[in-house]
């Protein structure tokens, strides 16, 4: 058998442990107010760190380009409370215009 095929099968029963071993977590345990407010903020934190290391990081090196102008005009529409179609777009648009500038 093929290395490649030993990992995805190996990644496939880590995957499978580990969602079958949350599912069998007591109600009771998940219901507490602290593991509640955690749950909460992990998406966030795992959202945000995706836009930072894609937005500023090329082949493992900080980098400072036209994503930053999109991420900028982005943040800037969500302070002005803009609906999200609008927030992608202008940061698309940016981002893009920033690109043909520089």
């Amino acid at each position: 058998m093929n290395p490649l095929w030993i990992a995805t099968i190996g990644a496939g029963l880590v995957a499978f442990t580990l969602k079958y071993t949350g599912h069998s977590i007591p109600a009771h345990l998940l219901a507490h107010p602290k593991i509640q407010r955690i749950n909460t903020l992990i998406p966030i934190a795992l959202l945000s760190a995706l836009v930072a290391v894609q937005s500023f990081t090329q082949t493992s090196r900080l980098i400072i380009d036209h994503r930053l102008a999109g991420v900028g005009v982005a943040l800037i529409a969500l302070l002005l409370k803009a609906p999200f179609p609008v927030v992608v777009l202008s940061a698309a648009i940016s981002s893009a215009a920033a690109y043909r500038i520089f």
